[in-house]
C-alpha cells in the first residue's frame, strides 16, 4: 500500500536530488522562470512556494530555513526584499506550471514554471538598436 508516499524519487540518490531540488528553486527564485521537466517542475513548486512563505513571515529564523534551500545569498536577499514585497497580499499559490510538449532527444514532457506577477520582459532590445544603415559614399 502507498500511504503518505510524498514525493518522486527522480531516479537519483537522496543526496543528488536534494541539491538537485535545491539548486532548481535557487534558479527559479533569480531567474524568475525555468524550463525542466514535468514531474521536476512538480517536485519543486512546494519548495520554492516554502520559501516565498518563509519570505512573508519574515524574521531572522525564516532567513536561516530558507538559507537551508537558498545558498545563493543575492537570491536569499531577492526572495527576502522584492518578492516579499511582490506577493505581501496573494494568499499562496506563487508559482505556474506551464506544459511546453515534449523534448526531442528523448521524448520527456517539458514544462517551464514561472512564478506568477513577474515582470513582462519589454520589447527594450528592439527599440534600443539603431536601424541598419545602408552603404555610405565614399
Amino acid at each position: 500500500m502507498r500511504h503518505k508516499v510524498g514525493q518522486r524519487k527522480l531516479h537519483r540518490t537522496t543526496s543528488h536530488r536534494l541539491a538537485m531540488l535545491n539548486n532548481m528553486v535557487t534558479s527559479l527564485l533569480e531567474h524568475g522562470a525555468i524550463r525542466t521537466t514535468v514531474p521536476k517542475a512538480k517536485e519543486v513548486r512546494p519548495l520554492a512556494e516554502r520559501i516565498i512563505t518563509l519570505a512573508k513571515r519574515g524574521g531572522l529564523s525564516n532567513v536561516r530555513l530558507a538559507a537551508r534551500t537558498v545558498k545563493d545569498r543575492v537570491v536569499l536577499q531577492k526572495v527576502f526584499g522584492e518578492y516579499k514585497e511582490r506577493y505581501a497580499s496573494r494568499p499562496g499559490g506563487y508559482t505556474r506550471i506551464i506544459r511546453l510538449g515534449f523534448r526531442r532527444g528523448d521524448a520527456a514532457e517539458m514544462a517551464l514554471i514561472e512564478l506568477v506577477d513577474r515582470p513582462a520582459k519589454a520589447p527594450a532590445a528592439a527599440e534600443t538598436e539603431a536601424p541598419a544603415e545602408t552603404k555610405s559614399e565614399g
